[in-house]
Order: structure tokens, then sequence, then C-alpha cells
């Protein structure tokens, strides 16, 4: 008999046989980043959300319905004017996760400039439709760049996976964008002045945050981020934040200068439930722009169990969740805790469905949360709601609607760029 010849495995198996250790190593590095980076990262988002909370929390008790209403909207503005940071940061995480470290400085430098300078152009339109001081969209544009800036330095440490030092740098930034307008507000500065001093700690942030993510140079054969890269992320994320900041600008044109003070109050419930999860996406990011689809499971899990817990706590202590927001002054405004809270659960799923679509490098990815934007403007234009409940279904609406379509556009497969080794 001759000897039995070995089998040679067939092209799938060869296939399965390279992939699952691939498969391996990134269930793995999940893993790991559930332990200290996860930790650190959520730690650093209480903190973040902590002092975001304290802030309209310190103004309910210590301004007056009208200026408290201008604060939140002046505060609403700095989010979604400053959302190309955001994108910024998305694009420069998802950049280097895949190709490793290329020079950003450049093309930061000009989405901060592009930012600021809006606010500051904007000036007329803004104290006329908002009511706001004329001074008050420059000392907006200086947050503003300041935190565009830092996105960059974010951005570079998430994608590289340094989480630890991601945690620091959120630290650090939210005590720069928030740490002055609470002083202010403890001086009894007012809103303008509030922001003033905010102002000035946001621009100490930039600095700190560079030498935080500085590396030793080496040289580097990635591709430079693009513009286009960067304009995705940017679109991207300002549909995100304008879907879910509309309302509160809204409730300022649409209710009474009571209503919209009690409205800001519950919207500190949506922004709770909207990024308390938000570690979740943060860790999921840079795996999912390697193609790793059992990041974006165990995110929607954690983000939707979240959300679920944060939902039932305001529906059994509502009337406690707007004094703590407020003040007494809002506490029979708590049968709408749960609604509020609902609201951002469900933009906070929409959130990790947006990520996924990013890093998997789907075009028109936000499509389905401009639908929602036009929705909530179109029904409001027509309805005209003019109480606290009235604006709040309209909004809880256009949440259900945006979650629904997002999450059946995520059904559908993107091309995962090839990644390159750092």
């Amino acid at each position: 008999m001759s000897p039995r010849r070995p089998v040679r495995p067939t092209a799938a198996e060869r296939t399965a046989q390279t992939e699952r250790p691939a498969q391996t190593e990134l269930t793995r590095g999940w893993s790991t980043g559930l332990g200290a980076a996860g930790v650190s990262v959520t730690v650093a988002g209480v903190l973040v959300n902590g002092l975001a909370y304290l802030v309209p929390v310190l103004a309910a008790r210590r301004l007056d319905p009208a200026d408290l209403s201008a604060l939140a909207a002046a505060l609403g503005l700095v989010a979604i004017v400053g959302v190309p940071g955001l994108g910024l940061q998305l694009a420069v995480a998802v950049h280097r996760a895949r190709h490793g470290a290329s020079d950003t400085r450049r093309l930061t430098a000009v989405t901060a400039a592009v930012c600021a300078g809006t606010l500051v152009a904007a000036t007329p339109l803004l104290v006329i439709a908002l009511d706001l001081p004329v001074e008050m969209p420059a000392l907006l544009a200086v947050t503003t760049a300041a935190i565009v800036l830092s996105s960059r330095s974010l951005g570079e440490l998430q994608g590289g996976q340094r989480f630890v030092r991601l945690a620091v740098g959120m630290a650090v930034l939210a005590a720069g964008r928030y740490g002055g307008v609470i002083a202010g507000l403890l001086l009894g500065a007012g809103p303008t002045g509030a922001l003033a001093v905010g102002a000035l700690t946001a621009a100490l942030t930039p600095a700190v945050l560079a030498r935080l993510a500085r590396e030793p140079r080496r040289s580097s054969t990635a591709p430079r981020l693009t513009v286009a890269q960067v304009v995705a992320g940017c679109g991207a994320t300002l549909a995100m934040l304008v879907v879910s900041y509309a309302d509160l600008l809204l409730a300022r044109q649409l209710l009474s200068p009571s209503d919209s003070g009690a409205y800001s109050v519950g919207t500190v419930l949506s922004k709770g439930a909207l990024w308390a999860p938000q570690v979740a996406a943060v860790l999921a990011l840079p795996r999912l722009a390697r193609g790793d689809r059992r990041s974006r499971t165990v995110a929607l899990a954690v983000t939707g169990g979240c959300g679920v817990a944060l939902v039932l706590a305001s529906t059994l202590a509502g009337g406690l969740a707007f004094r703590l927001a407020g003040g007494p002054d809002y506490d029979h405004l708590g049968r709408y805790a749960p609604l509020f809270a609902a609201v951002g659960a469900l933009y906070a799923v929409t959130f990790v469905l947006l990520n996924d679509r990013l890093a998997a490098g789907a075009r028109w990815a936000a499509a389905p949360l401009w639908v929602g934007v036009a929705g909530l403007v179109a029904v409001t234009a027509t309805l005209r709601p003019h109480t606290v409940p009235g604006l709040l279904l309209v909004a809880l609406g256009t949440a259900i609607l945006t979650t629904a379509l997002m999450a059946v556009t995520a059904r559908r497969p993107a091309p995962i760029p090839a990644a390159e080794p750092d």
C-alpha cells in the first residue's frame, strides 16, 4: 500500500484558519478594553457628565427663567457649532485605528477657525433670533475654538487605544469647558460673566491635551487625513447634535420664558441619558474601524440596557430627578421625567449605530438623522405647541422615528476598508 497523502485544506478552510486568530485577538482586545481602559473612560465620562449637569443645575438656582433660558441656548449653540470638533475626533480616531499616526494639525486649525468664525459672523442673527447679549457669541467662539483644537488630541488617543490617557484628556477638557462657567455662576456673574470665565479656562486646554497625546517621533507611511473624511465625520455628528438639541432651541421660540426654562431643566435628563453610556461607543470605535462586528453588539447592549435603567429610574423618581436638576420649583414636572429620559436613551442608541456606519465607511450615514430634524421642524411649524408636554411629545416622536430609520439602514452591510498596521 502506498502511504496516504496529506489532505490539503481547501481555500475556505485556509481563510477560516487565517481569520480565526484575528477574531480571537479582536475579542481579547475588547475584553481587555472593558478592564482598566473601560473603568478609566467610565470615570472620566461620569466627571464630564457631572460637570455638564452641574452647570444647568446651578443656573436654575441662581438665574431667573429668562437668563436660564439664555444660558441654555448659548450652551446649546456651543454644542452644535462645536460639533465639527466631535467630527474631527471621530475622523482622526478612525483614521488612526486603520492607518496609524499622521499629521492632522493644519486640518485641525482650519476646522477650529471655521467654527469660531461662524459664530462671530452670525452674531446679528443670534442676538435677534435668540435674544442673546451682543457680546455672548464672541465668548462662545473662543470656547468653541478651544474645544475643536482639543478634539484632535482626543482622537489620536482614542484611535491609538490609549484609553487611560484619553480618560485624562476628557477630564481636562471638561474642567476647562465647564469649570469656568460653574465658577462664574458661583460668583454670581450672570450668564455673560459665567461664559466669559468659561472661555478663559477653555482656552487653556488645547496645549495641555497636545502634550498629553504627544508620542515619540517616528517615520510614517500612513496616508494623510483628508478634508472629505473630516467633513463626513462633521456632518454626521452635526446631525446627531442638531436632532438632539433642536427641541431645546425650539422651546426658546415656541414657549413662554417660564416654560422654556422648565423645558431646559427637563433636557438635563435627556442629555444625561444620551451621554451616560458613552463609554461603550468610545471603546468600540477603533475596533469597529477594523471590522470587529461583535463590538457593535456589545456596545448596543450596554447602551440599550443603560437607557432602559434610566427610564425606569425616572419613572419611579421623576419628581426627585427634576428637583435635583432644577430645584423645588420644578418638582411638579416629575411626571414628564420618563419621557425626557426616553428621548436621550433613544438618541444614545442612534449614536452607536451612527458610529458603526461611519467606521464602516458607509455613505450618507447621517441621512436618517436629517430626516428626523426635518420632521421635527415641520411638525412644530404646523402644530406650534406652546406647552412643555406638547413640545416634549413631538421630540419623543422624532427620537422614535430617527432611531427606527437608523436601525433599518444599519442592517445594510457596508464595506470595511482594509486596515493598515501602525
